[in-house]
């Protein structure tokens, strides 16, 4: 028992000693990057891009921060609307954030004469923490299914 209590108190000290780190939010990045996205706001979103980020989709890749804002960003945005997240992981330390969950996605039509859509699959965002301590966007990969008719 004695044994015990040292052990516990030992574990308390070292972990009260540890460096707890500068972690994130990632929960809060994402929902401000949701909220750029369905806000339409892409100067805000292409803001949060790491100059090196990564995004995959199917077999489609992106890297680097131009290609990725041109080719994800702004050929996407005006598509999609009320992007919704559910999370079922996540983890932070000083220098990297992740979540990753299943998303839902309302497709605009690209005529008028077409039906608007419905968009789901799994997601998951890489945030590593810059030079500057701004945390950015490293690596976005969807995998999605196929968009179907929305009932209005």
């Amino acid at each position: 028992m004695k044994a015990i209590i040292h052990i516990l108190f030992l574990s308390a000290l070292l972990a009260s000693c540890s460096k707890s780190g500068d972690t994130v939010n990632v929960q809060e990045l994402n929902r401000q990057f949701i909220d750029a996205w369905n806000n339409k706001n892409g100067d805000k979103i292409i803001s949060y891009l790491a100059d090196d980020v990564q995004f995959l989709q199917g077999s489609t890749h992106f890297k680097g921060k131009t290609e990725v804002a041109k080719r994800w960003v702004q050929e996407t945005l005006p598509t999609l609307s009320d992007l919704k997240t559910n999370v079922v992981s996540s983890g932070t330390d000083d220098r990297t954030a992740y979540e990753a969950g299943t998303f839902s996605v309302d497709v605009l039509p690209g005529s008028p004469e077409q039906p608007h859509g419905f968009g789901e699959g799994n997601y998951m965002l890489l945030w590593k923490k810059a030079d500057d301590n701004n945390w950015k966007l490293s690596y976005a990969q969807l995998e999605d299914l196929p968009v179907q008719a929305k009932n209005q």
